[in-house]
């Protein structure tokens, strides 16, 4: 029995190559299989080539695979763009003028079948049909899934879409493709949602009330999705006029005594950085999400890159704490997502979410979601309030307007503890060193990193967000017990027990998907050691489990 089977759909924008993998990663969960699924597109409405990968298997998978097993061809120009993922061994399905000359092809006529059922638009139904009868899923649950996913489209609509991926379900049982993987019934009681689900979910379990934003892929994903649910978790939503407006309404937010979100990608954040500073001073929080793609400027605006760890973290004139979250995994994002508004509410400072393209737009099931405690730190005002205390910690009693008799002051400029502008320089130094306080109660909550592999490790390779169960997998597969892996869901600020798991590696290397490896060069300055050993990527495009493999043998 084969453990992984790898399927490629390739199709122009407008070709429904999304509601093929929509319907197609629900039929393969629901029938028993473990799923992943990831895609890539080009910046444009229409035209050019898009393809999703969709990974079947009978164990859980978590990562990209350059290997293609079986492609499904939609559009003339597929087969050139993913020629370096074929090999003599995959299997190749479409119309005959698309994939004429190539080896393994299987002619299928998807536009002839799909006029059978009234519109060319139906081919994507039949193409999701032909896959779901090459997996044996059950019968049942492809009509439920049918008619589930259609069901605001009219009974027409749904009749159609129900006949031609019935039709395709026929095709692919009659083309004997020798697919072996074995299912799981536990599966179809998973989870089954992307990145940006779990971002927004996070956030709600977070306690999140009111989201501004500007729309950017890819965070726009993240704004969405708390739209949809807007109304039944009673949340505000706003998009603002632009990205100014977005932070600086999320601040009043919180001032307000909400807890709330903006999503942003890198050229809508470095509009916010006055914002950013504007909360550092008055230690009013603010949560950031933001979906990284690479840059400068417009950049890849679909692609995928870690290349904004440095924006955030000098982000904002002046010197203030703050904290920077990077999630890997579906749970992990979750459970990050809303721990930020915890740690936002209780440190009174910026919190950032990092993501990218390719972690908010990747599906794979999960068992469960972790549980969340959401903890609020507002106290009742007295008349002689004082915002900004000075406390031995730095953390001021936060109070909001209208919950107590005091008043609550907050002024841009520098303060004393009411809140009052002042220019004396004894006051500007104890306000700084308050504020700068705070990060040593930070680190007493610091997520600690997560080691995978042989504790006793020669070799150790560090990763941060998207990459890391990318690398994971790999060195899974490699099985080598001199090799370990150190992944960071917080990437700032950083707890000197970090060091201990460094210092401890005959070779330390770090995996990064940016130009210079700016987390690396960020434990270099935060510790003093070498970590000049780097595996770094910046086409666009995420590393390969197969990629990866071959860079840590080069590594080694």
């Amino acid at each position: 029995m084969k453990e992984i089977f790898s399927i490629v759909l390739s199709g122009a924008a407008g070709q429904g190559v999304q509601t093929v993998e929509n319907l197609f990663t629900n039929i393969a969960k629901n029938s028993g299989y473990y799923v992943f699924a990831t895609k890539e597109y080009m910046s444009r409405v229409r035209g050019g080539n898009n393809s999703t990968e969709i990974v079947i298997s009978s164990k859980p998978v978590r990562a990209f695979r350059r290997k293609i097993d079986l492609l499904v061809v939609l559009n003339s120009n597929a087969i050139e763009r993913l020629r370096d993922r074929i090999d003599d061994e995959t299997i190749i399905i479409g119309e005959e003028k698309f994939i004429k000359g190539e080896k393994n092809a299987i002619f299928v006529p998807l536009i002839d079948i799909s006029k059978e059922f009234g519109s060319i638009i139906y081919a994507n139904s039949v193409a999701a049909g032909i896959l779901s009868g090459i997996i044996n899923a059950d019968m049942e649950v492809v009509k439920n899934t049918v008619k589930q996913y259609f069901s605001e489209k009219g009974e027409n609509v749904i009749q159609s879409n129900l006949n031609s991926i019935l039709k395709g379900f026929e095709i692919g049982k009659d083309l004997n493709i020798n697919f072996e993987i074995e299912k799981n019934n536990d599966v179809k009681k998973h989870i089954l949602f992307n990145g940006s689900k779990a971002v927004a979910n996070g956030a709600v379990a977070g306690g999140c009330n009111f989201i501004s934003s500007y729309p950017m892929s890819p965070a726009t994903a993240v704004f969405t999705e708390l739209a949809k649910m807007s109304k039944d978790k009673k949340i505000i939503v706003d998009q603002a006029e632009d990205e100014i407006a977005a932070a600086n309404m999320v601040i009043g937010a919180w001032y307000a005594g909400a807890r709330a979100l903006v999503s942003t990608s890198g050229g809508g954040f470095a509009l916010m950085e006055e914002a950013i500073s504007l909360s550092g001073m008055i230690e009013t929080p603010i949560v950031v999400h933001l979906g990284q793609r690479p840059g400068p400027a417009t950049g890849l605006p679909t692609r995928t890159e870690q290349g904004d760890l440095n924006l955030v973290l000098y982000a904002g004139h002046g010197t203030f704490p703050r904290i920077i979250l990077a999630p890997s995994t579906l749970e992990e994002a979750f459970y990050l997502s809303a721990q930020a508004f915890n740690f936002a509410d209780k440190f009174q400072v910026p919190v950032f979410i990092l993501t990218d393209q390719y972690f908010l737009d990747t599906y794979y099931n999960v068992e469960k979601l972790p549980s969340v405690e959401v903890h609020r730190y507002i106290v009742e005002t007295t008349k002689d309030y004082k915002r900004y205390e000075l406390t031995e910690n730095g953390i001021s009693p936060r109070g909001i307007p209208g919950y107590g008799e005091g008043v609550v002051r907050v002024d841009s400029d520098e303060h004393d503890e009411y809140g009052h502008i002042t220019e004396s320089p004894k006051v500007r130094v104890d306000m700084v060193n308050k504020r700068m306080k705070k990060l040593n109660e930070i680190l007493k909550d610091f997520i600690s990193p997560v080691l995978c592999g042989n504790k006793d490790y020669e070799y150790l390779f560090v990763s941060w967000g998207s990459t890391s169960q990318i690398l994971k997998e790999a060195i899974e597969e490699l099985n080598n017990e001199k090799i370990a892996m150190l992944h960071f869901p917080q990437v700032y600020p950083l707890a000197r027990k970090v060091e201990d798991y460094l210092k401890k590696a005959k070779k330390v290397i770090f995996v990064e998907q940016n130009a210079t490896g700016q987390f690396a060069d960020l434990v270099r300055m935060e510790f003093g050691i070498d970590t000049s050993n780097r595996i770094l990527k910046y086409d666009g495009f995420p590393f390969s489990v197969e990629e990866l493999k071959e860079k840590i043998g080069e590594a080694l």
